[in-house]
């Protein structure tokens, strides 16, 4: 074996490899926690939640997109992402319609109360840069890694 892979092996195996603060998947955990408060009280003002401001996201980006593959890129399941656009739809900022071509396939897009709400939203990245009290570079970098990151969990 390696030295290299040896030493990695022998540091996994230490007693510091099972502290808290040891841990990738805690440090991503506690700083996810903190971003959502960040996010929370600006989303407030847009009468959304976390989740269905992420929806939005999606759908500002793509408007007229199937449940399924909005939950593809939200990394959502239907049983998950179903009450919460039922209860966006509710509030007037979608709509959720059978396709016509195959009645199998629910296609959402935003109302103009949806698309209205994308206006108001612009600031929060702004909110958001100014709280991390980081550079545009930075986040930017941090963004591009984590999402390395979860391509290589994912495969």
């Amino acid at each position: 074996m390696p030295a290299a892979k040896q030493a990695l092996k022998s540091s996994l195996n230490s007693a510091k490899a099972l502290m808290l603060d040891n841990q990738l998947c805690f440090a991503l955990y506690s700083t996810s926690l903190a971003m959502t408060k960040i996010y929370k009280p600006l989303l407030a003002e847009l009468g959304l939640t976390y989740p269905q401001y992420l929806v939005m996201l999606v759908l500002w980006e793509t408007d007229a997109i199937t449940v399924s593959a909005l939950g593809e890129r939200l990394y959502l399941d239907s049983g998950t992402l179903t009450p919460l656009l039922k209860r966006m739809e509710k509030s007037g900022l979608l709509a959720r319609v059978r396709s016509a071509r195959d009645e199998r396939r629910v296609e959402v897009s935003l109302t103009n109360a949806g698309r209205k709400l994308k206006g108001h939203a612009a600031a929060l990245p702004g909110c958001v840069l100014e709280a991390s009290q980081c550079s545009i570079a930075e986040l930017k970098a941090l963004t591009e890694e984590l999402q390395r990151l979860r391509e290589r969990l994912n495969n």
